[in-house]
């Protein structure tokens, strides 16, 4: 566990500040993002999740495979939910829907009102990924704890989101080393067919050696913390963190932005928007 994401943030503007911004950050743009459903305003919040996203000077040749896993997941997830919906949600409803066409064998409508649906998801949750991805490649190693304490955590919770953070990377490591000693037993378990299916099915014998390497790491952290009498009682911290005022105005400025979204979403000022042209 001991494994930790790469500081890929290493001397920008957003590494200088302190950790618990962009804790708060991430938090507090994810409460103000749900509130709102208009297609218009959620661009607009992507593009700032962009610019805030730049700030952390995350080089993107290092991160293209999780945007690309990530931007795959949410497209699936949305989609899927336009086939479940059909576009009946969001305030839109049945003598409303534009069927644009009929899937082939589902013969599941799919209207103007789920494509636009789709594309409120996609920003909203691009955006929150622009400003969570700061959270595991603009914290140095070992200040995520400190900061969730900080924030007013208990121990227990502080070590246990800063653990699950680790177990991410520790995963792949063991994994990594998993597949090199397949290798040196003439088993390559990375090559072979392009078939995702089938390559998949060639990292089964991965699961049971990575599956027991994870429990046996958790098991040698649990007992590191047994032998340092963790949670026996209060417990100092060896790291100190202090915000300047770039990272008070930083913080004010996101509490500001989820309240005026709670009162905008509350009021119904922003609702899901037909895209014109799909009409």
């Amino acid at each position: 566990m001991r494994a930790s994401f790469p500081y890929l943030g290493r001397g920008s503007w957003l590494s200088r500040r302190d950790p618990r911004v962009v804790l708060l950050a991430g938090f507090l743009f994810m409460i103000g993002a749900i509130q709102l459903r208009d297609a218009r305003h959620l661009l607009v919040l992507l593009v700032a999740a962009l610019v805030y996203y730049q700030s952390a000077g995350i080089p993107f040749r290092r991160v293209r495979t999780q945007w690309a896993y990530l931007t795959t997941i949410i497209v699936v997830i949305a989609g899927l939910n336009t086939i479940i919906t059909g576009g009946r949600s969001g305030g839109f409803s049945d003598a409303e829907l534009h069927v644009l066409f009929r899937l082939p064998l589902l013969g599941a409508p799919i209207s103007a009102e789920a494509v636009s649906l789709m594309v409120s998801q996609t920003f909203r949750f691009l955006g929150i990924i622009a400003v969570s991805l700061p959270i595991a490649y603009c914290i140095r190693p070992g200040d995520l704890g400190v900061a969730a304490r900080r924030l007013g955590l208990g121990d227990r919770l502080a070590f246990a989101l800063d653990l699950t953070i680790r177990f991410i990377p520790s995963l792949g490591g063991e994994m990594a080393q998993t597949a090199d000693a397949q290798r040196v037993r003439g088993y390559d378990p990375t090559t072979g067919s392009r078939n995702p299916i089938r390559r998949l099915r060639q990292l089964a014998p991965m699961l049971v050696p990575v599956t027991v390497g994870a429990i046996a790491n958790a098991e040698d952290t649990i007992d590191a913390m047994d032998l340092r009498a963790f949670a026996t009682g209060p417990r100092t911290w060896f790291r100190q963190l202090a915000m300047d005022g770039t990272d008070r105005i930083v913080v004010i400025g996101f509490v500001l932005f989820a309240v005026a979204c709670t009162v905008i979403g509350f009021a119904g000022w922003s609702q899901h928007w037909l895209l014109p042209f799909l009409v």
